[in-house]
């Protein structure tokens, strides 16, 4: 347990490894695909942001970022931050500046998921990487009660995996209805643009099956631990 090799962490991670990888392999090449297209009304990533928040008075800040889809909308200071390749004209790059403006909406509107993963972030952040430590610290104290406190400050992780898909799918089912009554695109546009949204879904939906698995196979071990204990 936790310092060689265990073939339960193996049979509950690869799957979720697996489909991270796929995951991640899925949104690179969407979005590769569909950089490669330019809209038909030539709108780059700022152009799009500008009618969209105009169109749906969304009054947020708009700032540069460097990297890679590493776009993201920070309820804290009511910004967005858009990366390079965000910037040019594209119905990919269209595309993931409405998902973020879509959670610029959620902001607007209390949506209630955006809020409470909002509030648990820094519970997430601690619990994270003190979770597992407390495990294993457990396990060598043989304190299954220890354990167990390290297996719910590490649930927050999944908790916090699992409150972000609602988020992130409201997000893109907002970013496609602004993207449609705007006619920023239009057609195979739109379809195209949902393609884009659907992959990058399934990056979270990837990070909430890690994340599951991984809390089941310490609920497992805990448990066992537990079991040792009572015996």
């Amino acid at each position: 347990m936790f310092f060689g090799f265990d073939p339960l962490y193996m049979i509950l991670a690869l799957p979720g490894l697996a489909f991270a990888l796929w995951a991640q392999w899925k949104v690179k090449s969407t979005f590769a695909q569909y950089a490669q297209v330019p809209t038909m009304r030539r709108l780059n990533g700022i152009d799009a942001a500008q009618v969209l928040m105009r169109n749906n008075n969304i009054n947020i800040d708009v700032k540069r970022i460097d990297g890679e889809l590493t776009d993201h909308y920070d309820p804290r200071d009511k910004s967005m931050a858009l990366s390079d390749s965000s910037v040019q004209d594209s119905i990919a790059s269209v595309a993931v500046v409405a998902h973020e403006l879509g959670h610029a909406m959620q902001d607007k509107l209390n949506y209630a998921p955006l809020k409470l993963r909002g509030a648990i972030v820094p519970a997430v952040q601690v619990g994270g990487w003190v979770g597992p430590i407390m495990i294993m610290v457990g396990f060598w104290l043989n304190s299954s009660g220890l354990a167990w406190l390290g297996l719910l400050a590490f649930g927050l992780t999944a908790f916090f995996a699992i409150v972000t898909l609602p988020v992130e799918f409201d997000a893109s089912n907002r970013a496609m209805k602004m993207l449609e009554s705007s006619n920023i695109l239009v057609g195979d546009e739109l379809r195209g643009a949902r393609k884009v949204l659907d992959a990058a879904a399934l990056t979270y939906v990837a990070a909430a099956a890690q994340a599951i698995l991984t809390l089941l196979y310490y609920i497992i071990r805990v448990t066992s631990l537990g079991r040792r204990n009572d015996d």
